[in-house]
Order: C-alpha cells, then structure tokens, then sequence
C-alpha cells in the first residue's frame, strides 16, 4: 500500500479545502509531520484511515468528523488517492450531515456519500482516465478491505504506529496484551471454540444432572411403593453421589422382600374366601326359609281380607252389569245428540245472519223485500252486477286522491326551493366585500411572519455571540492564571535542567575515583588493563554518584512534564479565547444584551399577527368555497321552482276531469268506496242467509231420523224407552274405573287362593320359625374378613408390579445414562483443558491464550532485529510462557535480556528512552507479523505517531539509522512529531498551523525551516 495524494474539506481543525503529496513527501523516504499541540497533525492520519474504513481511529471515533470552523455550506469531504495490490484507486467519503436549505430557511440533512475509482488505461474515451468502480459504502468498504487484508483495527496498529499504545502494551499484564492481540490477529474463533466446549460440557452436566435427578425421582417412587419394606432396607439405599449400579441393587433387594409378602397375602386371601363362601350359603338358606314362611302369612290375611270386600260391593256390582247393557245403543245415542246440537246451532245462525242483511239493507237504502228464498236469490243477482261497476269506480277515487297528495308534495318543494334562492341572494349581497378584507388581513399576517422568521434568525445569532463574549470573559482569567502557571513552571524546569548538567559535570570530574571504587585487587583495570593499581584516585567529600545524576534527571523529567502541560493548557486556553472572541464579533455582552432585548420586544409585537396567518388562510378558503356553493344553490333553485310550476298545471286539469266521474259513481254516498262498501256488504249478507236456510232444513231431516233408529235400539237391549235408557248409562269414566275395580278384585282372590295352596309355602308353614339375623351377622364378618384380605393382597400385587415396572425404568435408564456419562468425563477434561484448568493445564493457558503466545513469539522476534540495532546490541526482547504469580494466567508474558548484565528482566524496568525502543520495535514487528498474517500486502507507507522526546541525542542517532533501514527497502516513512531536533535532520516536511479560523498544511523542506 502507498498513499499518494489526500484532500481534506471541512475535516475535523481543516475549515477549507487542503492537499497533501504524499509522493513529493515520501520522495525521500523519510517525512516529518510537524505543528503546534492541536494543531491537526493526528488528523491527517485520521483522515487516511476515514477514507479507507468510513470510520475514525478507535480512541478518536466518538469526535466528529465534520469542522466546526468550517461554513454552513461547504461540504465535509475526503479524498485519498492509494495504490493498492497494483490497482491505482480512488476513495471520497461524505458523512452525512446538514446544509443550509435551497429554499427558505434553515438546514437540511444530506446522506453521506462514497465513491470508490479506480485508475484505468483505457477509460473509454480514447485515453487514460478514472472509471467508478462503487458507489455503495458496503460495496467500497469490502472491496477496499480485500485489498488491504486487515480491518481497520489493525490498519491502525499496523500503518499508524501509536507510540503511546505500545508503550503501555509493554508494562500491560496478560490480560491486557490478550485484548489488543486478539483485536489484532482475529483469535476470536479459538475464544468461540471455548465457549462452545463450555457450553458442551455444561449441556452434558445438565444432562447427567438430569439423568441423576430421574435415576433419584425413580429411587423416590420404589421407596414410595415398597411402603413399609423400605424401612427394612433404608440402611442399604444409596445416597445422591452413587453410581447407578447401586441403585439398580437397591430396587432388586425391594422387589426380591414384594415378593415374598405378596406370597402370604395369597394364601391369606384363598382362605378369607372358603370362610365366605360357607357363611353365604348359610345365610341364603335361612333367609329363604324366613321368606316363604312371611309369604303364607300374607297370602291367608290377603283371602280373609278380599272375601269382605267382595261382599260388600254386591250393588255396585248390579249397577255395573246395567251399564254394560245401556252400552249397546250407545253409538245410536252420540249420533241423537249431534243431530240435536246441530239443528240448534244452524236455527241459530239463520237468524243471527237475517238480522245481519236486514242492517246492511237499511244502510244500503234498499227497498226490495228479502224475506223468501226467491226474493233472496234476485236480490243476490242485482248486487253482483252493481258491485262490478262501483269497483271500476273505486280505482279512478284511489288515482284522485294519490294526484291531490302529488299536488300538495309539489307545492311544498316548490315553496323550498325558493326559499333556498331567497337565503342564497341574501347571502351573496357583502360577499365581495367579505373577501377582499379577508385578502388583505392575510397579506398583512404573512407579512409580518416573514418579519418574524428573519428576527428569530437574528435572535439565534444574537445569543449565540452572546454566549461567545461571556465565555470570553472567563477564559481571559483562566489565561491569565495558565501564564502565571507557565512561568512558574519554565523557571522550574531551567533550575532542574541547570542542576542535571551540574551534576553531569562534576560527575565526569570525579570519573576517575568512581572507577577506582571498583578496583579489586589482582583484577585488571577497565580502563588500562593493568592488573596493578599503585595511586588509586580517592573520591572527595561531595563526589557525585550514579545515582544522583539519575533522581537530577528524573527531576528534571518530570519539571519539562509539568511545563509542557500548563504551555498546553495555556495554549488550549488562548485559542479557546481567540475562537470566543471571534464567535462574538468583537463585541461586549452590555451591548449584545441590549440588542437582544429591543429585538425580542419587537418579536412580542409581530407574534400575534403572525398567528392569525393560518387562521385567516382557512377562513379565505372556507369563505370561497361557501360562496360558489352559494351561487350553484341559486342557480339550481331556480330551475326546481319553474319546474314544478308546470307539473302542478298539468296536476290540476286531470284532477277536474276524475272530480266530475266520482261524483256521478258515488251518488248520495260520502264517497265510491263507501257506496261499494255498503253494496259488497248487503250481497254477502242475502248470500249468508241463503246459505243458513238450507243448512238448517238438512239437521232437521237427521234428527228426525236419528231418533227413530235410536229407539229401536233401545227396545232391543230392554229398556222400555229411551228414559229408561239414559238413566242405566255411565259415564265412560265411571264405567271404566267400575270394570277395573271388579276385574281386580277378582284377579286378587284367584292370587290368593293360588297362593295358600303352593307345597312350598305350606311346608315352610310347619317348620319353626327361622334364624335370620345371626346368619346375617356371620356373613357380615365374613365379608369383612374377606375385603381385608382381598386388600393385602391388592397391595402386595400392585408392589410387586410397580417394583418390577421401576427396576424396568431404572435398567433402561442405566443404559441410556451409560453412553451420556462416558462422554461428559470426555468433554469435561476437553473444555479444562482448553480453559487452562489448573488440573488438566499445569501452564493454566487458554486455546486462545496459546495461540495468541505463539503470535507474540514471532511479533518478539521480529521486534528484537530492530531493537538490537536500535540499542547498540545490548537488549532483546523474548517471550516468556512460564507460570505466574496468584491466578494469573501464563503465556503471554514478556521479558527484555539486557547483554551488559546477562539477566532477564521485565520489561517495565526499562527507562523511557529504552520504553520508546522497546515500544518503536514491537510496532514495527507487530507491522511486520500483522501484514504477514494478512496475505503479506506489502506496505509502502508507514507512520509513527510521538514518543521521539524521551530519547538523547545517541539513541536518536540509532532510532534513525533503523528507519532509514525501512526506508531502503522503498518505504516511505512519516513521523509524526514536534521533537525540534528532527527538523535538522528530516528534509521533507508537513507543517500543520493551527488560526483562528482553522488549520491550514505547507509542504515544506529543512532550509525553509
């Protein structure tokens, strides 16, 4: 990978539009990014990274992309221009954000945008040029992933070194190291597989639990079932932890006891039935016995009893016999008394009828007399033909009337709609008035919204810069405070920097008795190599150690520390200010205050006639519509009421043409349908009576011949005459409870007689009377013997079965378990293993613990090429798997070798110059390693974010010499730092300058500094 070309646009300090050669810069294989603190030098790198991945370094991503100096419509652009596994590309990237609207006021949103290019020969055109590959974010993000081969974590830690991560990954504990590796390398699929045997192992528990939870609720039921058998072998039964043989033993030993004492119930039980068995027969034979003996008894009572009943029903008896005879002619005498009741009833409808036609004569005004059967019939006749004519008459009355309800419907319509013109003229006589007072209210309101729209800009501005010069007010103290600060802490850091070169001084002074303090006699000199040492130098009273010259440094340290952070407060201040200051337009908050005041009195003014915009917009539109309605009802109206006023003419002349036909129909009638009333009711009555004659002629000749057979029949039967007759008739109820009394009476004496004479009966008579009751009692504890032993034995069955059922369910459990528990003592050891379990893991590393110690083995060694060089040879950094302390896991652990001692330390001793060795190898070993792991993509450009402060003239000589090796294999490296000594030695340069109003890039060389 080596960048090109990047373009910056209202991106994070960068207000306008800047550009950055990264191939004048990478010229020389070595650039310097420069700038004050703040000034944006970090945000070129976020920026490559942002066109690559659409996203922010990881400690940056919560900060916004877009500048806050920048203007409301310029838009937030990056566009990297990379070559890329041979492909030259392309990338712009937009976040979305919001623009100033086209139209009207106020702000919009824009989506975001990416636009991936790529490089072609041939772009179609007849030449070279830029052909567009994605304009999707997906699609350009994974295309630009598959050519890089690392994620954007990676890209990261591998092409923007930060100096600062690796410097705490060096001093980091396993835990620590594990998560950036595991960012890094992608191990996350060993941490699955880890969890996933975890998960397995506690699926398999579940299970075994579960099976042991069956196997101990199985137990639970056989205890439940041996009932009393189980206290016999508690002393036997297994606990929770048992294996499953014990408790397929325990359920034998159950079964073996169920058995025996379902044996004894047997026996119990055959003899409980043979007892019951003689107790029953007993029983049945005296109760036998006692029953025929109570059945004679009966019987001679019951005989005793019917033979005084039977005497004294003699007349009842006579009277029935009687009754029987009269039963003969009994037809003949229903068929008498039907002829009576049916003459009867025809005489009485004959006359009510006659009465009937002679009303509705008198109240026809008919004259005619209707007394015979012929009078009747020629009457009849005459009405039947006068009853044709009045109907034809009656349906010309019904269209009469129908036409005088149309009329009076008519001129009600009539009278409404003119009604409804007359609103409608009233109505339309102001309306244009109406309307333009309306129109010229709602101009004014809209008027005076426009007004107000524009002083609430106004106002938001305002406040805004008033907000500006009160932040302004207290940032000036602060500033004032921070200079005090500064100066103090620069007078401190001289005096610490003058105490260290003191102390350096008078240390080389006295060298020679510091060397001489070593000596040991017969050892050679490391100076001279002799192995006499005659005059030794003698130290002097204030002779300056080792040791001292190291807490002067540390002092010194920590002095530039505290100045650097109070000049960088101060300078966070002072911009802060400036940018405060500029916000309020160099104006002060007495007068902001004022302006905001008049300019909200004038708001208050304008808002009530603003409001009344919508309000009179609606009334204007309800005004319109309600006035065309109002036309179109006139207009409609008035053609209603014109044609109605012909359908009512032409109403009223047919209406004179029926009034004159009626009236010759009716005659002295009220109406035609009163006189065909009257007509139709005169001949339905004369045919009613007519009807009624005859009826009543016909029930008189069946009487008369009904009487004559019934007397007859009479005689026949013996009775003399029909008095006679009806005296010996019963009623049929009083007929039919006689018969069933006598017929019973009869049945009850032959039953008793049958009765007395039964062998049986009689012999049980003779014999004594027999014992019953003691029999009964016997059974009773017979049965009650038997039901006990019946019980037993159930129970006793029923436990053998449930047993025996049991032990089926615990085999069957046993073989299912047996497979389940053999694989969960597997998978148990699997998931330990793999989790670093002390008992199976005697190092306690994790799968990706292991794997991860096998990637910083090889990030260790490529560091330690560099870091040899880097320390002139004396230090290397190893990886160490050997145990730690506590519960800490292992095999992450790293150590440095120093080569002037010989020992192996950790790696949190080193000084801060030795620190930015260690961590400026590891970050290019890690480079080295990560870009291997990813498909070795070579990477042309790299960049070092700080860390070259802590370093002395020497280790930056050393530090140079192993970037300057990067560089000879066509690298291009950027060191992104504000170290003055770099300016001397580094020929190409980015200088960041941070204004007011945004930072600004120059490429610049060494002499231009």
């Amino acid at each position: 990978m080596r960048l090109h070309r990047l373009a910056l646009t209202a991106f994070g300090p960068f207000a306008g539009t800047e550009l950055i050669d990264f191939d004048r810069l990478s010229a020389a294989g070595l650039f310097l990014l420069r700038g004050a603190t703040g000034a944006g030098k970090s945000s070129v790198l976020d920026a490559v990274c942002y066109a690559l991945y659409g996203e922010l370094p990881g400690t940056r991503r919560s900060n916004g992309v877009r500048s806050d100096h920048a203007e409301p419509g310029v838009r937030t652009e990056v566009v990297l221009e990379l070559t890329l596994g041979g492909r030259r590309l392309e990338v712009t990237r937009s976040p979305e954000q919001w623009r100033p609207k086209k139209r009207g006021t106020g702000l919009t949103p824009e989506k975001a945008q990416t636009l991936l290019r790529e490089w072609a020969a041939d772009a179609g055109q007849g030449g070279p040029g830029w052909v567009p590959v994605s304009r999707s974010h997906q699609e350009a993000g994974e295309e630009l992933t598959r050519l890089l081969g690392m994620n954007r974590e990676q890209f990261c830690q591998v092409v923007l070194l930060p100096q600062g991560d690796f410097a705490r990954f060096l001093r980091a504990d396993s835990k620590q190291r594990a998560e950036l590796l595991g960012r890094l390398f992608d191990t996350g699929r060993f941490d699955q597989l880890e969890r996933w045997t975890a998960e397995l192992r506690k699926q398999h528990e579940s299970r075994v639990q579960s099976g042991r939870q069956r196997v101990h609720a199985l137990l639970a039921r056989a205890e439940e079932a041996a009932g009393p058998l189980a206290a016999g072998a508690a002393e036997h039964r297994p606990d929770e932890d048992a294996p499953v043989s014990g408790a397929l033993a325990w359920a034998a030993l159950l079964r073996v006891d169920a058995a025996e004492r379902a044996d004894s119930a047997a026996l119990r039980l055959a003899a409980a039935e043979s007892a019951r068995a003689a107790a029953r027969a007993r029983l049945e034979e005296q109760a036998a016995l006692a029953e025929r003996q109570s059945r004679h008894q009966r019987a001679r009572q019951e005989r005793l009893r019917l033979a005084d009943l039977a005497a004294r029903s003699a007349p009842e008896r006579a009277r029935l016999d009687a009754a029987m005879a009269a039963e003969g002619p009994a037809p003949l005498r229903r068929l008498h008394r039907a002829a009576l009741a049916a003459l009867a009833a025809a005489g009485s409808r004959e006359a009510a009828r006659r009465a009937a036609l002679a009303a509705r004569a008198a109240a026809a005004r008919w004259t005619s007399p209707l007394d015979g059967p012929g009078e009747l019939r020629a009457a009849e006749g005459v009405l039947r033909a006068e009853t044709g004519r009045l109907e034809a008459a009656a349906a010309a009355e019904e269209r009469h009337g129908a036409l005088l309800a149309d009329r009076t419907r008519l001129r009600r319509k009539r009278e409404e709609a003119e009604l409804l013109a007359e609103d409608s003229r009233r109505w339309l006589e102001d309306f244009d008035e109406r309307l333009k007072q309306l129109q010229q209210d709602r101009e004014n309101a809209r008027e005076a919204r426009t007004e107000l729209a524009r002083l609430t800009d106004r106002q938001l501005e305002l406040q805004g810069q008033l907000a500006a010069a009160e932040r302004y007010l207290r940032l000036r103290d602060d500033r004032t405070a921070a200079q005090d600060a500064v100066r103090a802490r620069t007078d401190a850091a001289q005096h610490a920097r003058q105490r260290t070169l003191d102390l350096q001084e008078r240390r080389l002074t006295g060298m020679a008795a510091e060397l001489a303090a070593a000596l040991t006699p017969g050892a050679p000199c490391r100076v001279c190599g002799s192995p006499g040492h005659p005059a030794p130098a003698e130290p002097s009273a204030d002779q300056v150690t080792a040791e001292d010259e190291r807490r002067a440094r540390a002092a010194q340290h920590a002095a530039e520390a505290e100045l650097a952070d109070a000049t960088k407060q101060l300078s966070a201040l002072e911009a802060e200010a400036a940018a405060a200051g500029a916000a309020a337009g160099g104006r002060g908050t007495a007068e902001l205050t004022t302006a905001l005041r008049e300019l909200t009195a004038r708001q208050k003014s304008l808002q009530h006639a603003a409001e009344r915009w919508l309000p009179l917009g609606q009334q204007l539109e309800r005004l319109e519509r309600d006035g065309g309605a109002h036309r179109e009802q006139l207009r409609q109206a008035a053609e209603q009421s014109a044609r109605l006023s012909g359908q009512l003419n032409a109403l009223d002349a047919e209406l004179t043409d029926l009034a004159r036909r009626l009236a010759a129909a009716r005659g002295d009638a009220p109406s035609v349908a009163a006189r065909a009333a009257a007509v139709t009711a005169l001949s339905t009555a004369t045919t009613a009576v007519l009807d009624a004659a005859r009826a009543t002629a016909t029930a008189r000749t069946r009487l008369d011949e009904s009487t004559t057979a019934l007397l007859r029949a009479a005689r026949d039967a013996g009775f003399a005459d029909l008095a006679a007759l009806d005296a010996a008739a019963l009623p049929p109820y009083e007929l039919d409870a006689l018969r069933r009394r006598f017929k019973q009476l009869d049945a009850d004496l032959e039953l008793a007689d049958a009765q007395l004479a039964d062998p049986a009966l009689r012999a049980a008579a003779e014999l004594p009377p027999a014992a019953a009751e003691p029999a009964r009692a016997a059974a009773a504890r017979a049965d009650e013997h038997l039901a006990d032993a019946h019980s037993g034995h159930d129970r006793a069955r029923r436990r053998v079965a449930d047993l025996a059922r049991i032990g089926r369910d615990l085999a069957a459990l046993a073989a299912e378990l047996a497979p389940v528990l053999d694989a969960h003592a597997r998978i148990s050891r699997l998931a330990a293993l793999l989790a670093g379990a002390p008992a199976e893991n005697a190092l306690r590393m994790r799968l990706e613990s292991y794997v991860l110690a096998a990637r910083l083995e090889q990030v260790a060694a490529a560091a330690t090429r560099r870091l040899l060089k880097m320390s002139g040879g004396r230090y290397t950094l190893v990886h160490s798997d050997g145990l730690v302390s506590g519960t800490k896991r292992s095999g992450l652990s790293l150590h440095v070798v120093d080569a002037w001692t010989g020992r192996e330390r950790d790696t949190a001793t080193l000084s801060g110059g030795e620190s930015f060795f260690a961590s400026l190898a590891l970050a290019l070993g890690l480079a080295d390693v990560v870009t291997d792991e990813a498909g070795g993509m070579p990477l042309d450009t790299l960049f070092i974010d700080e860390g070259f402060g802590t370093l002395d003239e020497n280790a930056l000589e050393e530090v140079m010499d192993v970037l300057d090796s990067l560089r000879e294999r066509d690298r291009a490296v950027g060191i992104v730092s504000h170290v003055p000594d770099l300016r001397t030695r580094v020929p190409a340069q980015l200088l960041v300058r941070k204004h007011r109003t945004g930072s600004t890039v120059h490429h610049t060389t060494r002499e231009d500094t």
